[in-house]
């Protein structure tokens, strides 16, 4: 496991945390914030996965 992988999984929790909250607050800020972490972290978990697949495949 390398450190986007690891990252992009924290990012997106705190998204989906973040997105729940603003849900139950009523935040549609927060929510729209927390949505976007999440898929930030989504994507930089799947380029730390395209990385370790690379590594494994040399």
């Amino acid at each position: 496991m390398n450190k986007d992988q690891v990252k992009g999984r924290v990012e997106e929790t705190k998204g989906k945390v973040k997105e729940a909250t603003g849900v139950v607050l009523d935040d549609k800020g927060m929510e729209i914030e927390g949505n976007v972490q999440k898929n930030v972290g989504k994507v930089q978990k799947g380029l730390g996965d395209l990385k370790e697949d690379i590594k494994d495949s040399i």
